[in-house]
């Protein structure tokens, strides 16, 4: 995808906007990712289409939004409301919700109150367990012992921070280009090993992991197969009682520290497992690395000559360790969910978690708010499980048999934030409040479901990226005599691990692992091919005619796709004959652009993307399929956040390749509630260039691809739905 394309979300959408956004539209845009609740659209979901009562009362309930019975034209009814700012989200539990398994325990009493209304609420921090939670003042319990001299030398975690680079290393690390190789695993497949430093050293996964070699923190190794257990009923091997495979291949790269990137992580399948296996891997890490500040605050206190020793630098230049990248409060309660569940040794032993009310309250949902009778495909109710806010962050402070929730970020240990909540306290540069120096020694960064973020707003990821591992500006109190050389050197971005997890292959993303991550243990990516497309899943009798356009370089391709359209395709489809055509697209750049085009020229069409009001979509809709207006501009965000069934399609364009291959094969289907029995005109038309490589092989098949990529013809032509 283009550069351009990942800004799809800033723009509001108004008739005399320019084409590029402000910072103010870009964080409004995002505020509200999702239009109004699902439960205001059931009504002309069901409703039968000649029905004039139902018509009627659109008509009035749009005359009374805008005053104006053109409704879905006016650019007015797609412009974020203002009033409408902080983010209301449709509210679906999930089956077995995490709010509910966190059960009924009693709030400490730090605070009793709580906002269930779920939107932005005024920030809260626990500033009373602050002397509690200090790794300053605290010490390690005898019975969690010390490492002895074997686990030193095993220890992932020791051999990881311990290492010394050397200055050539890291100007090896900063100019040299990375060297790969390809191996097959039995459960991930294509995997890619690269780095700088170490020369064609790949890994072999595990057969059989047992728990006892992990090297993981005492408490974890009861806790683990209890927690997994759910995923493994299913499982009859008796020789690995502790992972699922692709558990135990993943926990095998995450163990030594390398980058890894995995773009097959779906809600629907596996997202719970992966989820999992990084808690274990986060939390194994925070306890290891607090364990170690403790034991050492022990042995400088019996120090009797205090003098300064190296063998004490065993921090960062602040506290927090761990950052967890996630779209939805639902997917902070659940991580919170299972970092408890681990560690608690047993039913006796409860942990001492601070603030667990007000948590519950503000991350939690209400099963009663899910619209009655909602039909919406799977994939989607798992995505929309539970409390969808993304505008949240929630630092964690972990010490020993006690969690600490709403810990002021310089006394945390994990944060938990969603992009939106990081953006917006990170701020811009000029902006008096902002502060992004708790990101300074972050050793592990975990981005799961990358993959939503482009259809939230993608600038939020790279903003973060660029204020990861930088010195900070202010010394927060640190104890410099205990900081590592690895930090005072700057050198921290070379120790970070990344873990990203995504749905998908995608450009923007991958560029996040090539040009952002420089472990120098190296990356380990997936990089599986897809040999049946999405396209098989179409079951409609239709020809689908891909058309190819030519662009000099990835920057010209927006420009050279538009230049297409309007000359090559767009005519072919002005006759009236060619009514009912529903063009869908992407990109928001390229829709506004359409638009206005189209405006421009007068021609008979509706749009709608996900700013555009409840009365202008039903009216768009109804407009549409009674051929009242002939062509019908979709965005592919409105789709993404509400999946609705568009009836009467007869035409389809797609401008671009859909951002997820299976929405190909959905809206190509939509043309089953087309009634007439008129499939035998049914056309499907697909604009791609060299560039779409990635996209149109996760349609088309990788087979498809090649030959396509190839060929000199422009045209190429399949057909669906055969006998």
């Amino acid at each position: 995808q283009s550069e351009n394309s990942d800004k799809s979300s800033a723009e509001s959408d108004s008739e005399t906007e320019p084409e590029q956004a402000s910072v103010y539209h870009k964080l409004l845009a995002t505020l509200k990712t999702s239009p109004e609740s699902e439960s205001e659209e059931e009504e002309d979901e069901s409703e039968s289409e000649e029905a004039g009562e139902s018509e009627t009362e659109m008509d009035s309930e749009g005359s009374q939004e805008t005053g104006e019975a053109e409704g879905g034209e006016e650019d007015e009814n797609d412009i974020p409301d203002k009033e409408e700012g902080e983010y209301n989200p449709f509210l679906f539990p999930a089956k077995d919700t995490a709010e509910q398994m966190l059960g009924e325990e009693q709030a400490d009493g730090a605070d009793t109150s709580c906002d269930l209304s779920h939107g932005v609420i005024e920030e809260f921090t626990d500033a009373k367990h602050e002397s509690e939670f200090s790794l300053e003042t605290n010490f390690m319990e005898e019975e969690s012992g010390d490492y002895n001299a074997d686990e030193r030398r095993s220890n992932p975690f020791k051999q990881h921070m311990d290492k010394e680079m050397e200055e050539k290393e890291v100007e090896k690390m900063s100019t040299l280009s990375k060297s790969s190789s390809q191996t097959k695993w039995p459960r991930l497949g294509q995997v890619t090993f690269s780095s700088v430093l170490e020369k064609h050293k790949t890994l072999k996964p595990d057969k059989e992991l047992d728990v006892k070699q992990l090297h993981l923190h005492k408490p974890l190794e009861v806790t683990w197969p209890k927690v997994n257990k759910q995923f493994l009923s299913s499982l009859n091997k008796p020789s690995d009682l502790c992972f699922t495979p692709l558990q135990r291949e993943l926990f095998c790269i995450m163990n030594t520290y390398r980058d890894l990137f995995y773009p097959e992580r779906t809600a629907l399948t596996n997202g719970e497992e992966i989820r999992l296996a990084y808690c274990l891997h986060a939390l194994n890490h925070v306890l290891k690395a607090n364990a170690q500040v403790l034991t050492n605050n022990a042995k400088r206190r019996d120090q009797k000559p205090r003098i300064d020793n190296d063998d004490y630098r065993d921090q960062g230049l602040t506290r927090p360790k761990v950052l967890m990248l996630v779209p939805f409060r639902e997917c902070a309660l659940r991580i919170v969910h299972i970092f408890i569940s681990l560690l608690e040794v047993n039913s006796e032993r409860k942990i001492d978690v601070s603030n667990k009310k007000r948590f519950k309250g503000e991350f939690g949902s209400d099963p009663e708010e899910r619209p009655p009778n909602l039909k919406r495909p799977e994939d989607y109710e798992a995505v929309f499980a539970g409390n969808i806010d993304d505008h949240f962050r929630i630092g964690v402070a972990i010490l020993q048999k006690s969690m600490r929730l709403y810990a002021p970020f310089y006394s945390s240990d994990i944060i938990i934030a969603s992009p939106l909540g990081m953006r917006t306290i990170i701020g811009a540069e000029g902006e008096k409040k902002r502060d992004f120096d708790f990101l300074s020694s972050i050793e592990i960064l975990i981005i799961d479901q990358a993959d939503i973020y482009l259809m939230q707003n993608w600038e939020h990821v790279l903003h973060l990226m660029k204020h990861i591992n930088l010195l900070p500006l202010d010394s927060h109190g640190v104890d410099f005599s205990r900081v590592r050389m690895l930090n005072l050197n700057n050198w921290s971005k070379y120790y970070r691990q990344t873990l990203l997890f995504s749905a998908l292959h995608n450009p923007q993303i991958n560029s996040i692992f090539s040009k952002h991550c420089f472990n120098y243990t190296g990356q380990v990516a997936v990089r599986n091919i897809p040999q049946v497309g999405s396209i098989s899943h179409v079951v409609v009798q239709l020809p689908h005619v891909f058309r190819r356009l030519e662009a000099d370089n990835l920057t010209s391709v927006i420009d050279a796709r538009f230049q297409f359209f309007i000359d090559k395709v767009l005519p072919e489809y002005r006759d009236a004959i060619m009514s009912h055509t529903l063009i869908y697209v992407p990109s928001y750049f390229d829709y506004v652009r359409l638009r206005n085009y189209f405006k421009k020229e007068e021609l008979n069409f509706v749009h709608i993307c996900e700013y555009t009001k409840k009365a202008g979509i039903c009216r768009a809709r109804r407009f549409f399929l009674k051929g009242d207006r002939q062509f019908l501009l979709l965005t592919e965000r409105f789709h993404f956040y509400k999946r609705y069934t568009i009836k009467g399609i007869r035409n389809l364009i797609f401008y671009e390749l859909p951002t997820y291959s299976h929405f190909y094969s959905e809206i190509c289907n939509m043309m089953k509630a087309t009634d007439n029995g008129m499939d035998a005109t049914w056309t499907c038309t697909v604009l791609y260039s060299k560039y779409d490589a990635q996209k149109l092989a996760a349609v088309v098949g990788i087979d498809r691809t090649a030959q396509m990529l190839q060929s000199k013809k422009n045209v190429h032509l399949f057909i669906t739905g055969e006998n």
